[in-house]
């Protein structure tokens, strides 16, 4: 592709690159999530990390859609700390979807440096709920 094309691709969102690879990582990075959830759901405990990470996500990925549209407007943007905030709330992959969708948010190298350091403590709250029992936490 050409940097004339990568530029207007970039600036129209365009097609999401490597598709394949980028669901597939995507569904390993949600596997621990939803199979904690589901199982705190279907204990009866609680469906509320189920419906919290819907439920963030989709409020994540509006946010990222519309700090991008500010963004090409020239307009008032949405804090990052605003984003990150719904990130560590369980908006994490639906900000995730966003950023490859939307092209938005994936070159900020210190953004970048937060919002994965935000999914590594998600995946690791479930290694410890569904792994340690709970035990690597109470140790805080």
């Amino acid at each position: 592709m050409t940097e004339s094309a990568r530029r207007a691709a970039h600036k129209t969102g365009g097609a999401v690159q490597n598709l394949r690879f980028k669901l597939a990582v995507f569904a390993l990075l949600c596997a621990l999530p939803l199979t904690g959830s589901l199982l705190l759901g279907l204990q009866g405990e609680s469906w509320v990390p189920m419906v919290a990470y819907g439920s963030v996500s989709l409020v994540a990925f509006l946010l990222y859609w519309s700090d991008k549209r500010k963004a090409r407007a020239d307009a008032w943007r949405t804090p990052e700390n605003v984003l990150h905030a719904v990130e560590l709330a369980g908006g994490w992959p639906g900000a995730l979807l966003a950023q490859q969708v939307f092209r938005h948010k994936t070159r900020k190298v210190s953004f970048q440096v937060v919002f994965w350091f935000i999914v590594l403590l998600h995946q690791g709250f479930w290694v410890d709920q569904l792994f340690l029992g709970g035990h690597l936490l109470a140790l805080f």
